[in-house]
């Protein structure tokens, strides 16, 4: 296998860590949300900032280091075109997740904390929820633009 399938393999492999994960953990903190149950939601929580921390932020950092490497194997130039659109969303992309990982921990230590105290979870639980949700779309709409510019890789 040469060197340039290796580096499109990872790339590829982190697209689609990055999709996948994205996809998933909306899933879980939705069906954990959906019981109300401070207890459930509090442990979904926890997992969801592990698999961010785990999956979500090593792929954030090899995407750009790969996805460069292809660009200059290829000779395409990095800051135009299709690519260059790709990194504009990569970039809207992380605006909207830097602040959900923030609130995924503020709503799974509310949740902690309505656990202890044996208390029903908080409105500031309920309002970070409707904003961590909202974050979700745009973000997820940008990921399935990149990855339409890097199957299609349209010509501009």
């Amino acid at each position: 296998m040469t060197l340039f399938l290796l580096v499109k393999l990872a790339h590829v492999i982190g697209a689609t860590v990055l999709f996948g994960t994205g996809a998933g953990i909306a899933f879980f903190m939705l069906m954990a949300h959906r019981t109300g149950d401070a207890k459930l939601i509090a442990h979904t929580a926890g997992i969801v900032v592990v698999a961010d921390t785990v999956f979500t932020a090593t792929a954030v950092v090899a995407q750009p280091i790969t996805g460069a490497t292809l660009a200059l194997m290829e000779g395409y130039p990095i800051m135009r075109g299709w690519i260059g659109l790709s990194l504009i969303l990569y970039i809207v992309t992380g605006a909207f997740w830097l602040p959900v990982v923030w609130m995924q921990l503020k709503m799974r230590d509310l949740a902690r904390a309505a656990v202890a105290e044996g208390a029903v979870l908080p409105p500031a639980y309920y309002r970070l929820w409707r904003t961590w949700f909202a974050f979700g779309f745009p973000a997820f709409a940008a990921v399935l633009g990149i990855l339409w510019f890097m199957v299609a890789k349209p010509a501009f």
